[in-house]
């Protein structure tokens, strides 16, 4: 799913320098081999940049060499960038510089805007992953509070009742009301199931918008659903992603 997105952004983005280029030059056959020509470089430099200086580096505050190996990355690139251009105007135009007026003279500035599309890009991913974190370290937060005490405390019938975390095998929402299914019987409470998705420990993950499962009693689980005490719950599509990272951490 992740290449497939991948694959999707660079399409996308070289679509858009083509057809923007290539309207600002008034040629889209050159102009196409030229994006075309650069891209590899850009994706190169956006992978190495993303996936391995910031989180190798930047991420394990290693700043010194995030910063050097930034600016050797930054030279290597711009290398390549004039070795493509360079052999982009060989094949294209056999070195004659006016069969590419007015697309050469304005190549460098191609260059630079999809530069600052791959910096946008890490710009973007380096503002999800900080989200990321921070969401992380409150479901952690959370977490701790509940291991604390071990057990949550419901109202049924206008009585208080603890119920130990361990004994939990799922909730299930019904309309106003959400059903605690645990290891002899089950408790009703009005209460909301987005309530207990957000007070409860990481191990309880939301599979679908009427369920959430202990994953420590979980037997086996697919794509489509979860089993539990002989119970086969669904997997939604909504839920679906992040359920299956919950739940491959088992």
């Amino acid at each position: 799913m992740q290449t497939g997105k991948h694959i999707l952004f660079w399409i996308l983005v070289t679509a858009v320098m083509i057809i923007g280029f290539g309207s600002t030059f008034d040629d889209y056959s050159k102009t196409f081999f030229f994006v075309t020509f650069l891209m590899p470089v850009a994706m190169a430099t956006s992978y190495f940049f993303n996936y391995f200086l910031v989180p190798r580096y930047l991420l394990q505050r290693k700043m010194f060499r995030f910063i050097l190996y930034t600016v050797y990355t930054v030279i290597a690139s711009l290398f390549l960038q004039m070795v493509v251009i360079t052999l982009s105007f060989i094949l294209i135009a056999n070195y004659n510089f006016r069969e590419m007026e007015p697309v050469m003279a304005n190549i460098f500035l191609l260059a630079l805007t999809i530069y600052l599309i791959v910096f946008i890009k890490a710009f973007v991913l380096l503002y999800r992953r900080n989200l990321n974190h921070e969401f992380r370290v409150e479901r952690l937060i959370h977490e701790k509070e509940a291991l604390k005490t071990k057990f949550i405390t419901v109202r049924e019938n206008r009585v208080n009742r603890q119920i130990q975390l361990d004994e939990i095998l799922y909730l299930e929402s019904l309309s106003d009301y959400v059903q605690i299914h645990i290891i002899e019987g089950s408790v009703t409470t009005k209460e909301t199931i987005t309530f207990f998705e957000e007070s409860l420990p990481e191990y309880f993950i939301r599979i679908h918008r009427s369920f959430i499962v202990n994953r420590r009693h979980i037997e086996s689980f697919t794509s489509k659903n979860v089993k539990i005490n002989g119970k086969e719950l669904p997997v939604s599509r909504t839920y679906k992603k992040s359920a299956l990272d919950g739940l491959s951490s088992i």
